[in-house]
């Protein structure tokens, strides 16, 4: 699984990128067919105390990609959100594939 972060108006730091890393790592456990995942990470203001966007886009076989966004002050509690949303989608795609409504 290929996971990339990537960093609009921001530098990432290796600590930003483990973190989100990990986390990514997760993800395969909800749906197996997880193929990449890209985090955009960009800072909205320009000042020293600014806000984030964090959007999490994943690639699955079979299907279109499930795209998550999440706002916030803190950089790594927005990623946690994001990938929390994104889990979530992924667990719901599994149980709609289990029950045969498609």
């Amino acid at each position: 699984m290929r996971i990339d972060v990537i960093g609009r108006n921001l530098e990432i730091t290796q600590a930003i990128k483990h973190h989100a890393e990990t986390k990514a790592d997760k993800l395969p456990k909800f749906y197996d067919g997880v193929q990449a995942v890209r985090f955009t990470i960009s800072k909205i203001d320009h000042q020293h105390k600014g806000s984030f966007d964090v959007e999490l886009v994943i690639d699955v076989e079979k299907h279109d990609d499930f795209v998550s966004h999440c706002k916030g002050e803190d950089v790594y509690g927005a990623i946690d959100e994001v990938v929390h949303k994104g889990s979530r989608q992924l667990a719901d795609f599994k149980e709609m594939l289990k029950s045969g409504k498609r």
